[in-house]
């Protein structure tokens, strides 16, 4: 069995659905959604913000270990803003080469990085010089804009430069997300480089994850999308690796789905204005109904609900036990490690 990933997604997994998602499932690493740099050094807070658990010992409360994902064109400002990510300690900083969001693609980030494999050779290099030999550092990236003329020329510059693992998401970037992923093109970049790589796309059951290793050669697995609509997939996916029969009526995990569901909500609450917290809760149950028919019923009867109390009075009535609102936020907080007298000063800076 080879180790499960939870991807970084942005504007779908934040630090509260990593929490539920490695309570659920036994990831092996979780990658952060992806801070941007863009011309200047990000004060130590923007750090903690996108990547609270960075307070925790680079840890969720599952004690996954959470990577820290960085975007940008600028090699020499990613690298300083590396240098000053690694006086928090984290469990591995990561460079984003896959993003397809147009706003980010539009100001060379992302995936259009693809295009310039030297430029990622440029990029991993600054940041390699910059942390030191001891902090995990990976990259994730496409297969290409459109297509796969420079796909391994792309995964030999960035092992070039320094990384020590690698996860692809087996899709261009004009493919976006639509299926199939190329599970195919993983195990040819596999073949020029030597460090570990990573496959990921795709992967929403145990067949899928099945067919990904076999395709891809590659037995490491990065699970996104699946995973959300799925909290319980990874666990099944270990299941099934050491034989044991997984259930297919799903009837009992969406009973121990429920707790789950009324500390994401506490969570939401506590964090998220009222005016967006409803939203957030609607987005993870129109995931779940892909798996779950119970998460259908209970979508159809909040999606027109726009408050806080409302929202609330229908989880329990659906038997999610939500309790009084703990500001899950603030227990977090206290027991944060104190930064360093040096970073408290330059964060007063």
């Amino acid at each position: 069995m080879g180790k499960l990933l939870l991807a970084p997604m942005e504007g779908l997994v934040d630090d509260i659905l990593r929490d539920v998602l490695t309570r659920a499932g036994t990831y092996d690493l979780a990658v952060s959604e992806f801070i941007r740099v863009s011309g200047s050094l990000l004060p130590i807070r923007a750090f903690r913000r996108i990547c609270p658990e960075l307070s925790h010992a680079s840890r969720t409360r599952a004690g996954t270990p959470v990577v820290v994902q960085l975007l940008g064109s600028d090699p020499a400002c990613l690298a300083e803003n590396a240098a000053q990510l690694v006086e928090l300690s984290p469990a591995g900083i990561d460079l984003n080469f896959g993003c397809p969001a147009p706003t980010v693609n539009r100001h060379g980030g992302g995936a259009s990085l693809l295009a310039n494999p030297d430029q990622m050779f440029r990029i991993a290099a600054a940041v390699r010089r910059a942390i030191p030999p001891a902090i995990p550092f990976s990259a994730k990236m496409r297969l290409g804009i459109s297509d796969t003329a420079r796909t391994l020329d792309c995964a030999r510059a960035l092992a070039a430069g320094g990384i020590v693992s690698l996860v692809v998401h087996a899709r261009t970037k004009t493919e976006a997300y639509r299926p199939p992923a190329h599970w195919e093109w993983v195990a040819r970049i596999s073949e020029v480089v030597q460090l570990p790589v990573v496959a990921n796309g795709e992967v929403w059951t145990t067949d899928d994850h099945c067919r990904c290793c076999a395709v891809s050669t590659r037995q490491d697995v990065m699970i996104g999308r699946g995973a959300v609509a799925d909290p319980f997939l990874a666990e099944r996916i270990r299941a099934l690796s050491v034989g044991m029969v997984i259930a297919t009526d799903r009837s009992h995990d969406w009973c121990r789905l429920l707790p789950l569901l009324a500390s994401f909500w506490q969570q939401v609450c506590a964090k998220v204005s009222a005016r967006h917290a409803p939203g957030r809760l609607k987005l993870w149950l129109g995931a779940l109904r892909r798996n779950f028919v119970q998460a259908e019923t209970l979508f159809i009867a909040v999606r027109s609900l726009r408050s806080v109390a409302e929202v609330t009075r229908e989880l329990l009535r659906h038997g999610v036990p939500v309790l009084p609102a703990i500001d899950y936020c603030e227990s977090r907080v206290s027991d944060s490690r104190p930064l360093p007298l040096h970073l408290r000063e330059r964060e007063r800076g």
